[in-house]
């Protein structure tokens, strides 16, 4: 069996992470393929946390290392 590959980008690591739960969701998968979609599952969740704390890092960066409220802009 080949290793899966890295994801392209963050959304379509989110795509394929959907589709494997659906899959799994519907529980029809013999029991070799469901530990392999878990297994693959938890690939793809690690990726999009790097993905989403590298992003933060930036946003720290950008904003002089402080993290802003998202209601900041409202007042």
């Amino acid at each position: 069996m080949a290793k899966p590959s890295k994801p392209a980008s963050f959304e379509s690591a989110m795509s394929e992470l959907e589709t494997l739960i659906a899959e799994m969701e519907r529980g029809e998968q013999p029991l070799e393929a469901a530990l392999a979609a878990y297994k693959r599952g938890g690939e793809l969740l690690r990726f999009c946390q790097g993905q989403l704390e590298a992003a933060e890092q930036q946003i720290k960066v950008l904003d002089g290392e402080m993290l802003k409220p998202l209601d900041a802009e409202t007042e």
